[in-house]
């Protein structure tokens, strides 16, 4: 049986000692759109009206395959990529997975100032790449044993466990709505929080939401309101879900009720429901938020409300994010784990646990069970 081949150091080293920036390079595949004539006409076909305007159409719902942020990320992978290859005096084009091995231990292990990315930085990256090249009709085989075997020993060597994020507890979201004014600002973003709280929801969730089914081609999900609540059916990651958030046990913590105030004051009735305000802030715009302002919401009445003030503001504002919202339903919710598991919108009742900060996680004994 042949053993498998292994890198050798003078494959490193002869990279290492490429020139930096090759004269007459075309650095044209680093600019490149991803997407740039992916969905076209069969060469044989003539154009026409009809065509063209399908093709069109085709290339938006091509673009919708993946968010905006995605998007980004993943052209700025192939932008890195595409520039780390010309400094090594390699191209792009087309994939050679001895390449995108060496780049990985590059990632790793930068020889340069450099820091050296996470594991899960790194395979998100090479996630990126292979959408990429899948755009321009190419394949990169990623079982190859140059990319599978450098990311087993990166892994092996460089693995940690990830780094979660601080739950926000009931007790903290209370304190944080508390620091809110109750302007039409302040009511918006009391609703953002509660409603994101109660309903486990993503950052991106909540700015999608619309009044109605179908208001704008934007949206990621509608509201329904009842007497007993509302229901939310969102668009998400892992597809259409829906969403019931109760009423609270008073108006002052209630998400349904800081919803209504919001809708009504705002007189908000159709399009997105969560919009900017004026800058007198007696107004509301038509314009949707943005995901990062619920971040920066969390991250600001965090500060005000005091939580976790035995740390410096530094590390208090890295502690928390939008996914605070989401582990702190897991972890303050007192009802059966499938309940939550629903109400997130996970496939598995193990990625529910990982959100969940505060559980009895020897509430089975299988030791016990086992007889000792």
């Amino acid at each position: 049986m042949s053993k498998t081949p292994e890198y050798l150091p003078s494959e490193v080293e002869k990279l290492k000692s490429t020139p930096h920036d090759p004269p007459n390079h075309d650095a044209r595949n680093e600019r490149e759109p991803p997407d740039r004539n992916t969905i076209a006409l069969p060469a044989h076909v003539a154009g026409s009206g009809t065509l063209d305007r399908l093709v069109d159409t085709a290339r938006d719902y091509a673009r919708a395959a993946a968010s905006d942020n995605t998007l980004k990320a993943y052209a700025r992978d192939w932008a890195h990529f595409a520039r780390w290859c010309r400094m090594k005096g390699a191209e792009p084009l087309p994939p050679s997975p001895e390449m995108i091995g060496l780049y990985l231990a590059d990632l790793a292990s930068p020889s340069g100032k450099a820091p050296a990315l996470s594991v899960s930085t790194i395979e998100r990256r090479l996630s990126g790449l292979g959408w990429n090249y899948a755009q321009r009709g190419l394949t990169l085989d990623r079982k190859n044993r140059h990319i599978v075997t450098v990311l087993a020993g990166i892994k092996r060597k460089h693995a940690r466990p990830p780094v979660q994020k601080e739950a926000i507890m009931a007790e903290d979201i209370l304190a944080m709505v508390g620091t809110l004014p109750y302007d039409l600002r302040g009511l918006r973003d009391r609703a953002i929080l509660l409603l994101g709280y109660a309903g486990g929801l993503r950052r991106s969730e909540i700015v999608s939401l619309d009044v109605h089914k179908d208001d704008t081609s934007d949206s990621g999900g509608w509201i329904e309101m009842f007497d007993k609540g509302a229901l939310l059916t969102l668009n998400a990651k892992t597809g259409w879900r829906e969403v019931e958030i109760g009423r609270g046990s008073k108006e002052q913590t209630c998400p349904v009720y800081a919803l209504e105030q919001w809708l009504h004051f705002a007189k908000i009735d159709f399009g997105p429901i969560f919009v900017g305000t004026s800058r007198d802030g007696k107004r509301a715009s038509e314009t949707r938020l943005n995901d990062k302002h619920v971040a920066r919401l969390i991250k600001r009445t965090v500060l005000d409300a005091g939580i976790r003030s035995e740390l410096p503001e530094k590390e208090r504002l890295a502690l928390f994010s939008g996914h605070s919202l989401r582990a702190g339903l897991a972890s303050s919710a007192e009802v059966d784990e499938r309940y939550v598991q629903k109400q997130l919108g996970h496939a598995t009742a193990e990625m529910t646990r990982r959100y969940q900060r505060r559980r009895d996680r020897f509430r089975v004994n299988l030791t016990k069970a086992a007889g000792l």
